[in-house]
């Protein structure tokens, strides 16, 4: 947990006793600025927690019911993420005002990114187009990538490559694919939410000099 998502779980946690607390003493306590505790009650409030603040007297909490603090995995979080995205964008309007509440709730607890401002996760500022085309198409890519077996992709906008898919990530909260394209002759990735069809290829792929995984990481460290 990062100092400031221990920090906001901190603030619930002393707005649960019920007393009015204010901004100077929630500064002091947390060894912060008291702008800084605006900003994070702010936050706080836009993520659902039930906060009222009255000014010149201070900041409570209505009982909330808390959940202690959970260490998910990668894979754990994209799942999360991509049901939330899938449910904001197909199900009853009930079930979507749910799904966004509990997108700005964990998206006040997450990592914060330099230069980048916040979006309710699940719901990103380039979110999936279609969550459920994404969707679908992943346990085939997974085995691909797994049994190296060649893909066929079409894209919209209609181009289309033979591909060796190396692997699938998710990154700015999209689900994205990196394949070596024999169509290309060079690696291209692409967003599965982009992706209008799949085929796989009964040919498999094996590893060839400049075109696999390590060789990409290569020429982008970061990625």
């Amino acid at each position: 947990m990062n100092k400031r998502s221990d920090r906001l779980y901190k603030i619930i946690q002393t707005l649960r006793d019920g007393r009015v607390q204010t901004a100077a003493d929630l500064a002091r306590r947390f060894d912060v600025t008291a702008r800084t505790i605006y900003r994070d009650m702010q936050r706080l409030i836009a993520s659902g927690i039930d906060i009222s603040g009255t000014q010149g007297r201070g900041y409570h909490c209505a009982t909330v019911v808390s959940l202690p603090a959970l260490n998910l995995t990668s894979q754990e979080l994209e799942v999360l993420h991509l049901g939330l995205a899938i449910i904001g964008e197909g199900a009853d309007q009930t079930l979507q005002d749910a799904a966004l509440s509990l997108s700005q709730k964990i998206e006040s607890v997450l990592p914060e990114e330099t230069q980048t401002a916040p979006q309710p996760f699940g719901f990103a500022l380039y979110p999936f187009e279609d969550a459920e085309r994404g969707f679908q198409h992943m346990p085939s890519i997974r085995a691909a990538i797994r049994s190296r077996q060649k893909l066929e992709l079409s894209l919209k906008g209609g181009k289309t490559h033979i591909g060796h898919p190396l692997k699938l990530d998710y990154r700015g909260r999209v689900w994205s694919c990196l394949t070596w394209s024999e169509t290309a002759c060079d690696f291209v990735g692409f967003r599965l939410d982009l992706l209008d069809s799949l085929v796989v290829l009964p040919e498999l792929f094996v590893d060839e000099t400049g075109k696999t995984l390590d060789a990409y990481r290569k020429h982008h460290p970061l990625s």
